[in-house]
C-alpha cells in the first residue's frame, strides 16, 4: 500500500495581510466575528513577547512617571516652578501627566465617547472611511498604518483626523458627523493646552515663551483616535510597538491603561488618571533643544478586558513642505562647550525617515546624529 504524505501548510504572509487590508474590517472586525485565537500576522516573535513580562522580583520600586499641577500656569510668582517641574520631567523621562489643565471633563468625556462611537459603527458605515495611502490630508479608518512595512502587525484600529489653517473649514466637514462636533472640540481645547506647554518647554530652555510657536508647532495638527478591542491572546501580540513621536503629543486615555514607557531600560506603567492628560516630547523637540528635552520610546500592550482601551491624540508638529527650510539644534543654546550634536535637517527628508520603516524603527533621532 502506498504511504500518503500530507504536506504542512506554509503560512502565507502576504496574502494574509493583503486579505485582512482588502476586508476594511479592521482588528474590532475580527473580534466582532467571533474568533478565539488571533491570526498569524498579529503574532510578534519571541523577543519581543519575552519582553512584555512582569519582573518577578518582589523588591522593585513601582516607578511612576511626574504628575503635575497646571493651575499655577497663570500664577506669576509660581509659575517659574511649574517651568522647572516641565524642564526636570522633560529631561529625564520625556513623559508626564498634568491636571487642572483647563479642559472640562464634560469635553474629555464627550470626546471618548465619540470615538467609541466611531468605531462601533457598522462596517458599511465605517468602512467607506477606510484608507491605506498616507498624503498627511483629510480623515482616514484604517488598521495599522505600517501594516505592509512591518512584519507583525498589532492589535488596534485608528481614525486619523489631518487639520491645517489653509483647509480647516473643508477638512471639518469631513470628520464623520458621528464625532465631529466633539472632535473639533478636542482640537480646540487640546490646543490650548499645547500651546501652554510649548512656551513652558520654551522658557525652560532659558528662551521667550514664542520660540517653540514660532517655529510652527501649531500650524498643522493630527487627531488620532485609537481602538484596542478585546484580545483573545495578549501573550501573544501587542496593542502598539515601541516607538517615539515626532513632535508634541497631548494623550486622553479611559481607564483600562496598557500604555508603558521605557525609563532606565524599564517599562513603566502610566496609570490612567480621570482627568489627566498624559505629554510627551517626540524627536524633534529633543534635537531642536540639543538633548536637553528626550524623546523616549513607548508602547500599548494588548489587553484581554472586554472594555475597549480607547486613547485620543493631538499631535503637534513642524509643518513645512519646502527642502530649503532647515532645522536643527537651536543655536541659542549652543557654545565652544556645548556644540551641536545634530545635523540640520528638512521636513520632507524628516518625514520621509520617520515613514519609511515600520512603527517600531521610526526614531529620526539615530539618523541626524552627528
Amino acid at each position: 500500500m502506498a504511504t500518503t504524505h500530507f504536506a504542512t501548510p506554509v503560512y502565507d504572509r502576504v496574502k494574509e495581510v493583503k486579505e485582512f487590508d482588502e476586508s476594511k474590517m479592521g482588528v474590532k472586525g475580527l473580534v466582532d466575528s467571533g474568533i478565539t485565537s488571533i491570526p498569524n500576522m498579529f503574532i510578534h516573535p519571541p523577543e519581543t513577547l519575552s519582553t512584555l513580562k512582569k519582573p518577578t522580583s518582589q523588591t522593585c520600586t513601582k516607578k511612576t512617571i511626574p504628575l503635575l499641577d497646571f493651575s499655577n500656569f497663570n500664577i506669576p510668582t509660581k509659575r517659574h516652578q511649574l517651568v522647572e517641574q516641565i524642564r526636570d520631567a522633560t529631561s529625564s523621562w520625556g513623559f508626564f501627566q498634568v491636571i487642572k489643565h483647563g479642559i472640562p471633563l464634560t469635553v474629555l468625556d464627550e470626546t471618548m465617547n465619540a470615538i467609541k462611537a466611531f468605531h462601533d459603527q457598522p462596517h458599511e458605515v465605517k468602512s467607506k472611511f477606510y484608507a491605506r495611502a498616507h498624503n498627511r490630508e483629510g480623515v482616514i479608518y484604517t488598521s495599522n498604518f505600517d501594516l505592509y512595512r512591518t512584519n507583525a502587525a498589532t492589535w488596534h484600529d485608528s481614525l486619523a483626523v489631518w487639520l491645517s489653517p489653509e483647509k480647516k473649514r473643508a477638512e471639518e466637514k469631513e470628520i464623520p458627523e458621528v464625532c465631529r462636533k466633539e472632535l473639533l472640540a478636542w482640537d480646540l481645547h487640546s490646543q490650548k493646552v499645547a500651546e501652554a506647554l510649548l512656551e513652558l518647554l520654551s522658557e525652560g530652555l532659558g528662551l521667550g515663551a514664542e520660540k517653540f510657536k514660532d517655529l510652527g508647532f501649531l500650524v498643522t495638527k493630527l487627531i488620532m483616535g485609537h481602538y484596542h478591542p478585546y484580545c483573545p491572546q495578549p501573550d501573544l501580540t501587542v496593542g502598539i510597538t515601541p516607538h517615539t513621536d515626532s513632535g508634541l503629543t497631548v494623550l486622553l486615555q479611559n481607564q483600562v491603561g496598557g500604555l508603558q514607557v521605557k525609563h532606565d531600560d524599564e517599562w513603566v506603567d502610566v496609570e490612567p488618571i480621570p482627568g489627566a492628560l498624559t505629554i510627551n516630547i517626540g524627536d524633534t523637540i529633543q534635537i531642536m533643544s540639543n538633548n536637553k528635552y528626550v524623546s523616549v520610546e513607548h508602547r500599548v500592550l494588548a489587553k484581554a478586558s472586554k472594555e475597549p482601551r480607547i486613547s485620543v491624540e493631538a499631535f503637534f508638529d513642524l509643518e513645512t513642505k519646502s527642502d530649503t527650510n532647515y532645522f536643527g539644534p537651536l543655536p541659542e543654546l549652543l557654545t565652544p562647550d556645548k556644540p551641536a550634536l545634530y545635523r540640520k535637517f528638512t521636513i520632507p527628508k524628516f518625514l520621509e525617515g520617520f515613514y519609511s520603516k515600520g512603527l517600531d524603527n521610526k526614531s529620526f533621532i539615530q539618523k541626524v546624529r552627528l
